[in-house]
């Protein structure tokens, strides 16, 4: 149980020291995807650099999942609980996935958001949205470029379309016409799906909030009032057993 606990403690230490580094190398990771994508007519030899960039990323995330594993007293739970990552190192094809490391930069703005849990799922939700929409416009315009009969050609085309679907309003103007981009499309629609969602239940969860204090307010008042009344029913039985009392 000691050596459990010592391992998981070297776990936590390690996941610690290698938080900005590989939030570092996930925004590198991003310029190097996106550069390529937005410049298609990029000189040499800078998509070559790009892609060693992005391999470099991708062995530094593979090197931090190895870590992590052996470093965890249940592998197969770590396993199970990092189905993620798993597959960001062991699919090349997921490797945009890893983007999402960049959510641990809203760690250090969540220092600014109050101490209430609302303000923290704001800030979260509100970075999420725009990292998503990002990415999954650079991922679209990158499959679609070059298909037959597709209609994203641009990256604000890529960005309209990807505004239109992660808010589910989906106008149909613009669409993914590949299987990759289709595939990118149904990601982006559970993600939309999940980002409603959340801020649906912040928003319920503040309603629920302000009924609850105006309940405890009148509650409290409530309260006051009682002893209030208690206080002056005492006063008024002490004056009539001093005027009771023999003079």
């Amino acid at each position: 149980m000691t050596d459990g606990v010592g391992t998981e403690l070297r776990r936590d230490r390690w996941e610690a020291a290698a938080n900005w580094p590989l939030t570092v190398a996930a925004v590198v990771f991003l310029a190097a995807y996106a550069w390529p994508i937005l410049a298609p007519d990029l000189d040499q030899p800078w998509p070559g650099v790009c892609r060693v960039l992005t391999w470099a990323t991708w062995g530094a995330f593979a090197v931090d999942y190895v870590v992590r594993l052996a470093l965890s007293r249940s592998r197969s739970v770590f396993v199970r609980r990092n189905l993620l990552d798993l597959a960001v190192v062991a699919l090349p094809l997921l490797r945009p996935l890893r983007l999402l490391r960049l959510v641990t930069l809203l760690s250090v703005l969540n220092r600014y958001a109050g101490g209430s849990l609302r303000g923290r799922v704001a800030v979260y939700v509100a970075g999420s949205t725009v990292l998503v929409l990002f990415v999954a416009s650079l991922a679209v315009l990158d499959a679609e470029r070059g298909q037959a009969g597709a209609n994203i050609a641009t990256f604000g085309d890529a960005l309209w379309w990807a505004m239109t679907t992660v808010t589910t309003v989906g106008y149909g103007d613009r669409f993914p016409v590949s299987g990759t981009g289709r595939f990118i499309a149904g990601g982006l629609m559970l993600a939309g799906i999940a980002l409603l969602g959340v801020v649906t239940a912040s928003l319920a969860s503040w309603l629920l909030e302000r009924v609850r204090e105006v309940e405890e307010e009148g509650e409290a008042a409530t309260r006051r009032d009682v002893v209030a009344l208690t206080r002056e029913v005492a006063a008024l039985r002490d004056e009539l057993a001093r005027n009771r009392s023999p003079r």
